[in-house]
């Protein structure tokens, strides 16, 4: 009888992926506050910068943290990563003034990093081929729960019990413990792993001459990357739905507040909505698109499922355009979490697939190019605001989360997961 060791360990990086997400995604409540401007002197510009610097520095650390775990180990890296994204955590509560919240801010974001590209590979090592979207998805699920729950709770803790500061050092706190949980469950593979035996073994690498292979790469495959056409359209990809979807973490607190006049405790509702959203596609997708590779292959089982949903994301925002209510505008919203996380377990596959010994320098490399998209729209919503939304409606930048949308449909469609990246 085979051991089960392998969900311990998928627990493991999903409650990673939560508190991931949960320290990532307050700074969206948190940075609506008028407390939280003032304390720190905060102008319009600079609140966007803070929301927009976690990612370029999050995108710049992928291939690099990637591909030291892939060098140093999983359970070494993400540990180490876990315990100083906390610290950060904890110093952005103590921030004074805007250069020490610009700072704290990047190194979050270059700890942060390494979390998803080293889960990638984690579970490329413990999950059977055939189960790896479901497994993918699980643990996507923990990060897009984390980020549900992070509007309600930080609103709430904000609201009724404690200062920004004071939540910031909370959920920091939590991070240790987490961090030491990762460390006393996860192994590198089920071959090290003290409690897995060989029937477990043997399950888990049947079939998947790679999942079984042994030794660390010693050097990222760049040159393989900038030369596969195929990832390239991934990077399109990822661009193209971090356009449109990082607006449900960054800027959706501020327009419900501002456009729609809703009060802070009823946005944070909204905000923990449309994220649950998100939540539901997450764990619906790594079926779907296991499903689909049994029936149409490799090639067309990650590709179809995300050309599809991106279709549906496209109708979701632009149906905002006419929309009056704030809870129509939530449902709106809440498709478009949907079908963007119902896509993101293809995702997950898709590197597995073509990543070999380097999966997770091979994960950061795509992962860099979503949040460079992510990156760019904390910063390009208030141009579009000042430039072209003369009306406060915020429908041009609708229009821009569509296109990126569209962008990422173009570039599904091209993806190939038979061609590894070697």
């Amino acid at each position: 009888m085979q051991t089960k060791v392998r969900y311990h360990v998928i627990a493991a990086t999903t409650v990673t992926a939560v508190i991931l997400y949960l320290d990532r995604i307050c700074v969206g409540e948190i940075a609506k506050l008028d407390s939280f401007r003032d304390a720190l002197s905060l102008t319009d510009g600079q609140k966007g910068a803070f929301l927009s610097a976690f990612f370029f520095s999050y995108a710049l650390g992928q291939v690099p943290a990637g591909w030291l775990s892939d060098r140093f180990g999983a359970r070494n890296m993400l540990t180490l990563y876990i315990g100083i994204w906390s610290l950060c955590t904890i110093l952005t509560g103590l921030a004074n003034s805007f250069l020490m919240l610009i700072v704290a801010r990047l190194l979050f974001g270059l700890a942060q990093a390494g979390c998803y590209p080293t889960a990638g590979s984690l579970i490329k090592r413990w999950i059977p081929l055939s189960q790896r979207g479901t497994a993918s998805s699980v643990v996507s699920f923990g990060g897009r729960l984390g980020g549900a729950i992070a509007p309600l709770l930080t609103a709430w803790l904000l609201r009724d019990y404690l200062g920004w500061r004071w939540v910031l050092g909370l959920y920091g706190a939590s991070g240790f413990l987490v961090a030491a949980y990762f460390w006393s469950i996860c192994r590198e593979s089920p071959a090290e792993h003290p409690a897995c035996n060989e029937a477990e073994l043997e399950y888990v690498t049947a079939g998947d001459v790679e999942a079984a292979e042994t030794g660390p790469p010693k050097f990222p495959p760049l040159l393989p990357l900038i030369s596969s056409g195929t990832m390239w359209l991934m990077c399109l990809l990822q661009f193209g739905i971090n356009i449109g979807w990082v607006f449900l973490v960054t800027w959706l607190p501020t327009y419900l507040k501002e456009v729609k006049h809703v009060d802070p405790k009823t946005g944070g509702l909204m905000s923990t909505i449309v994220l649950a959203a998100g939540v539901v596609g997450m764990l619906l997708g790594g079926p779907l698109t296991d499903v689909a590779t049994r029936r149409l292959g490799r090639r067309w089982g990650r590709s179809a499922p995300a050309a599809a949903c991106y279709v549906f994301a496209i109708a979701a925002y632009l149906s905002c355009l006419y929309l009056d209510s704030a809870w129509h505008f939530v449902i709106a919203a809440s498709l478009v979490a949907f079908f963007t996380d119902l896509s993101v377990p293809a995702i997950w596959a898709y590197m597995q697939d073509v990543g070999g010994k380097n999966t997770a320098a091979v994960f950061g490399w795509g992962n860099m190019w979503g949040n460079l998209g992510a990156a760019t729209t904390p910063l390009l919503v208030p141009l579009v605001r000042k430039y072209w939304d003369t009306n406060g409606d915020w429908h041009e930048a609708f229009l821009l989360f569509s296109v990126g949308y569209l962008f990422a449909f173009i570039a599904a469609l091209g993806i190939n997961a038979n061609k590894k990246i070697e």
